[in-house]
């Protein structure tokens, strides 16, 4: 069985060979599912803070069903207008699980969030980054992270502050509607008017 410490160094100076990016595929898928903790961990750190611990872990369960049901060279859905198709990119597992490894082992989940941040900083430090890319095209798994979140929903409606549900199917009868806030802020109560300008007056006579 391949260690952990052994796959990191195999990853970072392997060939691509199918053979092996196919078995380093598989055990970097395996291991990733293992190591909830770590993605928890980097999900607190990098995700807006709006989210809290729940949001964040939530997140982080998302990005682990997406990178499980990730499928290299799968058909792609093909925008209007065009009949070419386009299959996804090569899995980034592999290198993820890598990159992972190495937080673990830099006692990353112990840490506080501002040293996690400190050395999430430090591994993006080297990266080209003027946009966020696809998820499948991230070169750490921190922009991987960052890239799924901002693709949804919900960091729509967080900017925005808003139901907007966008990429979601909402009733005929919603269309007209402005979208409802994303939380419901209790009114305050007014207190009483000292305006007596307003005071029931008896009716004038003629």
């Amino acid at each position: 069985m391949l260690s952990r410490r052994a796959f990191v160094a195999w990853v970072a100076s392997a060939v691509p060979i199918t053979l092996v990016a196919r078995r380093a595929d598989a055990l970097g898928a395996n291991w990733i599912a293992d190591d909830d903790a770590t993605m928890r961990s980097l999900a607190e750190a990098i995700l807006p803070s709006e989210l809290g611990a729940d949001g964040a872990a939530k997140v982080a369960r998302d990005f682990q069903r997406w990178i499980d049901g990730y499928r290299e060279n799968a058909e792609l859905v093909h925008g209007y207008g065009t009949s070419a198709l386009s299959f996804a990119a090569a899995s980034p597992r592999a290198k993820w699980a890598a990159q992972i490894e190495t937080l673990r082992r830099g006692n990353f989940n112990h840490n506080s969030v501002a040293q996690r941040r400190t050395t999430i900083d430090k591994a993006l430090a080297g990266e080209k980054l003027d946009r966020i890319p696809d998820v499948a095209d991230a070169s750490h798994v921190a922009v991987g992270l960052l890239a799924f979140f901002y693709s949804s929903s919900a960091a729509n409606d967080l900017c925005y502050q808003a139901r907007i549900g966008r990429e979601t199917c909402r009733p005929l009868a919603a269309q007209s509607r402005a979208p409802l806030p994303l939380a419901d802020r209790p009114r305050t109560a007014r207190p009483p008017s000292t305006d007596r300008s307003r005071e029931a007056r008896p009716p004038r006579t003629l």
